[in-house]
């Protein structure tokens, strides 16, 4: 009976060590794929590739929308196109002639500083005439000068507006409401007019060329 028992524990040992080999053969860790990691991979091996999710933002663009650029003109690009213009001012309208005298002096001295020759009356080679249409109005102790300028090409085209108003002491107390607004009116206040008229003249000239 103890033969037959010893007999029997043998075998069961012996069972026991055959499924114990039969488990490392299938948990053998070169029968598994190794999982991906991001550490060395040994020569001769090769590893899988996990992606690594970007935390970049996306580059965006705008459709329908492409890249502009405006290359401004150069001072020699200006000075070359106003050299080039010939400009006629044509009678002043609506002033009174002590103010249209200061006017039309400072619009020639502007003119010639910006590099604009100035066209007579009678000159047929002039590329632009300008004509001004002025009103006067007198509020209290102040004078409001309001102006338009329209800028023709030779054949009577309009080809550009200029406007706006300068409201400056009058230097004619009586100046009010029934009297002469343009009384009221100083030569510093047209020459003013002038300095800015020829100063848009020439930025219009300018941004039309460009």
């Amino acid at each position: 009976m103890r033969r037959s028992h010893v007999t029997t524990v043998s075998l069961l040992v012996a069972l026991a060590l055959a499924a114990c080999t039969n488990a490392k053969d299938v948990l053998e860790p070169s029968a598994i794929t190794p999982p991906a990691t991001s550490g060395p991979v040994a020569p001769g091996s090769t590893a899988a590739t996990v992606p690594t999710p970007s935390t970049a933002a996306p580059a965006t663009t705008t459709a329908g929308a492409p890249a502009t650029t405006t290359t401004p003109l150069t001072s020699a690009q200006s000075a070359a196109i106003l050299s080039k213009t010939r400009l006629q001012i044509a009678p002043i309208v609506g002033a009174s002639v002590d103010a249209a005298t200061p006017l039309t002096a400072e619009l020639q001295t502007r003119a010639r500083q910006r590099g604009i020759t100035l066209a007579g009356s009678a000159d047929q080679t002039a590329t632009h005439v300008l004509k001004g249409y002025f009103s006067a109005i007198s509020e209290g102790k102040d004078t409001t000068v309001i102006y338009v300028w329209d800028v023709y090409d030779p054949s009577g085209n309009r080809l550009h507006r200029i406007n706006g108003q300068m409201k400056a002491p009058s230097i004619n107390s009586g100046a009010g409401a029934g009297a002469d607004s343009w009384k009221g009116v100083s030569p510093a206040t047209m020459q003013a007019i002038a300095d800015q008229t020829i100063d848009q003249f020439a930025a219009f000239l300018g941004g039309k060329a460009g």
